[in-house]
């Protein structure tokens, strides 16, 4: 199985819902720890990296093809 591909401001999906029932979280920290926000109430947590791998189900919105290369004009 291959590791789960993921960067920061990602929205992902978690395996258990957050409490308010929305189970869509924002990567907001990347580290050692990593610190998602859920996107219905704001509310952020702090988890291990491997805990998180670990409930990760899978990326929903990847921020890596909205990044714009600098110095490239505008259409």
């Amino acid at each position: 199985m291959e590791p789960k591909q993921f960067q920061l401001g990602d929205i992902v999906q978690m395996k258990k819902p957050h409490p308010c029932g929305t189970n869509e979280m924002e990567i907001i920290r990347m580290g050692m720890d990593i610190r998602i926000k859920c996107v219905f109430c704001k509310h952020s947590i702090l988890l291990p990296r491997a805990k998180f791998e670990k409930s990760l189900k899978k990326v929903l919105r990847s921020t890596a093809g909205e990044q714009k290369t600098e110095g490239a004009p505008e259409a």
